[in-house]
């Protein structure tokens, strides 16, 4: 066996120190008991020889003592820690007590009277050599113990044979160096061999041990793997790779059954907001929150997964899993309507729930995550904080504003969109004194185009501002043309989503068109909803802008939302126009009557123009003038028309106030 190299010999060593001593203490017992023995015998065969000897008996107790004290020495140190945490100090302790037996035994030969170890006490020297002898072959897992006991004996019995002076004498010492020679080299090398062979027996112990390591730290990176490849890290939840798989699964497995899997996607209403304002950790506290209200209307009845930012996924499988699906959605939108604590503020989160269904909607997972998608895009639509399942007229609207998408560029670069106007009138005189512009395309394929529709089209297509920019040059055309047909101080009104202020700046755009025309800017009205005036953030700086540059702004449907006189003043807001809901019947309606009565003392107390929309008879315009109106429009007067069309109208009407202008003169 090669020898081991120092480096091992260092690095292994108190695992060597903890094997020998353990060894040691193994046959420590039958060791004191044939060393107490032997002594016994030791000091028999001197009695006889020598006759009774008070020192031989001395020299006895004293090794049985010796004996004793190690017996005692080991039973402590078993039971400590000593042994694992310094074994080298119980060795140097067994060293020391072996030396101590040794040094007492080598006392032998010179406290009998009149030793002779050539011819009568050649038994003692014999026993004194075996005990030697056999303590280096029992202790060849430790050469400094096995040599302090036995060095001492053998040198003394040498010593002895020596100061005998007879030629046997010399002899026998002759013999006994030799044995002592041989004994050094042959511990040495059983000792050497044990170093080795426990340095192999660490090293694969080692290895072992590092190969159960690496194991483990594979098996537990390979569930960290699985974790990161199939949860989502912020709810635990099941995440869109896990979630796909499984969709795959449940639809073979409801397939071989003639079973059903119902499929619900779930969208947190404003999630964004949430993150904007309260910061991403609010975020994630809230998604958690989510995740637990899931789990709790689903239980372990469905799987239930994040598959995008605020979105989540319940897969419910069985053979009424449609209606089971509709049950746990109904009762997730009742747990959402539950305040969550974020910051410290108690918020309200709503969902918006689609529902899609195999076999009934769905033939495989792709078409059952496009049905769900519709019907959440529908639930959205609708309001949100609802549930919509799927129905097939919704894949017609879908597809109807994809084809709106894909040709709303095109149309506004070939002028294919159309800007109508309606006429404002005063209730008093019927005099015209503005216009709304209104926007009308008709699609070669789908026919007529709602404005909303255009407008969401355009968002989407990130093209607000040139659609924008298309109505605003077709308003400020119209102005240059109003003084010519007799409306120098005419203004026309031009509709501005809210949405659009977020996307672009309205307030340069209307400027620069403003000024290419050589528009007066206060003939161009500005209409924007409620909701606009109480952005702050958002549109409050443009509309600050445009108020300064000269514009008119217009509160458009004013009553359908939430209003604050502290903007309608800030603002200097001109005209509020009143939503046709509260004007259509007001001849029938006291409600609607003190309303619109209300509304008009507000818009004099603050100086504010009020106009009413949806006017559609005679008897309903007589009571709006009654109760204060001055400017209204609807079909009662005129309904929308193309700018040659208004062009016709107007010089129909200055023909008829001509004529009649002529007969009253002749009269």
């Amino acid at each position: 066996m090669a020898s081991i190299e120092e480096s091992d010999r260092q690095h292994f060593l108190p695992e060597i120190q903890r094997a020998q001593v353990r060894i040691l203490f193994s046959s420590h017992l039958a060791t004191t008991l044939a060393n107490a023995m032997i002594a016994v015998s030791a000091a028999a065969v001197a009695i006889i020889t020598h006759g009774p000897s008070k020192a031989v008996t001395i020299w006895l107790g004293v090794v049985l003592a010796t004996l004793i004290l190690r017996g005692v020495s080991v039973a402590i140190f078993a039971r400590t820690s000593l042994v694992h945490t310094r074994p080298h100090l119980v060795l140097r302790t067994l060293i020391a007590g072996s030396l101590a037996s040794g040094l007492t035994w080598t006392c032998l030969p010179f406290i009998i009277p009149n030793f002779d170890g050539s011819t009568s006490d050649v038994a003692i020297l014999l026993v004194m050599l075996g005990i030697s002898s056999g303590s280096v072959v029992r202790g060849i897992v430790c050469f400094p113990m096995s040599m302090v006991f036995a060095l001492p004996i053998q040198s003394a019995i040498f010593i002895s044979l020596l100061g005998n002076g007879s030629a046997t004498a010399y002899i026998l010492a002759s013999n006994v160096f030799a044995l002592v020679v041989i004994l050094v080299r042959s511990s040495l090398g059983a000792q050497q061999t044990f170093f080795e062979s426990e340095v192999v027996r660490l090293r694969a112990t080692a290895l072992a041990d590092s190969l159960a390591q690496a194991n483990e730290d594979i098996t537990q990176a390979n569930a960290r793997l699985e974790q990161i490849a199939n949860y989502d890290p912020v709810t635990g939840l099941a995440n869109r790779a896990s979630f796909n798989d499984r969709v795959s699964t449940d639809l073979a497995a409801a397939a071989r059954d003639k079973s059903e899997v119902a499929l619900l996607l779930i969208d947190l209403d404003h999630f964004k907001q949430i993150n904007d304002t309260l910061g991403h950790s609010a975020g994630d506290r809230v998604l958690k929150e989510i995740a637990d209200r899931l789990t709790s209307a689903v239980q372990d009845h469905g799987m239930i997964a994040r598959i995008g930012g605020d979105e989540f996924a319940v897969l419910v499988k069985g053979p009424m899993a449609t209606v089971d699906a509709r049950a746990y959605a109904n009762r997730i939108i009742e747990l959402s309507e539950r305040p969550i604590s974020v910051g410290g503020a108690a918020m309200v989160v709503h969902l918006s729930i689609g529902l899609g269904g195999y076999p009934h909607h769905a033939q495989n997972a792709d078409d059952l995550l496009a049905c769900a998608d519709l019907a959440l895009y529908a639930a959205k639509e609708s309001g949100r904080r609802c549930v919509r399942a799927f129905d097939p007229a919704m894949k017609t609207h879908v597809e109807r504003q994809r084809v709106i998408e894909q040709d709303l560029a095109r149309a506004i670069e070939a002028n294919a969109l159309e800007v109508w106007f309606q006429p404002q009138m005063a209730l008093d005189t019927r005099e015209v004194l503005g216009f709304e512009a209104l926007l009308r395309w008709f699609h070669p394929q789908l026919g007529s185009v709602s404005p909303p529709e255009v407008i969401q089209a355009a968002q989407s297509l990130h093209i607000a501002d040139q659609l924008t920019i298309y109505i605003a040059h077709a308003v400020c055309r119209l102005l240059t043309e109003l003084p010519e047909l007799g409306l120098p101080e005419a203004t026309v009104g031009l509709n501005i989503s809210p949405r659009e202020f977020a996307h672009y700046s309205v307030a340069d755009v209307l400027q620069t068109v403003t000024e290419a025309h050589g528009i007066t800017h206060s003939l161009l009205e500005i209409e924007i909803t409620e909701e606009a005036i109480l952005d702050a953030e958002g549109a409050g700086e443009q509309l600050k802008r445009m108020e300064n540059a000269g514009f008119k702004l217009a509160v458009d449907d004013f009553g359908m939302g939430h209003s604050s006189l502290a903007y309608l003043i800030s603002l200097q807001v001109d005209r509020l126009k009143i939503d046709r809901s509260f004007v259509q019947g007001v001849t029938g309606s006291r409600a609607n009557q003190e309303l619109i009565l209300a509304l008009v003392g507000l818009g004099h107390a603050l100086s504010i123009e009020i106009v009413v929309e949806g006017v559609e008879n005679q008897t309903d315009a007589d009571m709006l003038l009654m109760l204060g109106c001055k400017i209204a429009q609807g079909y009662h007067f005129a309904r929308p028309m193309s700018a040659d069309a208004l062009r016709a109208w107007l010089a129909a009407r200055k023909s008829a106030v001509d004529t009649a202008e002529a007969k009253k003169a002749v009269a």
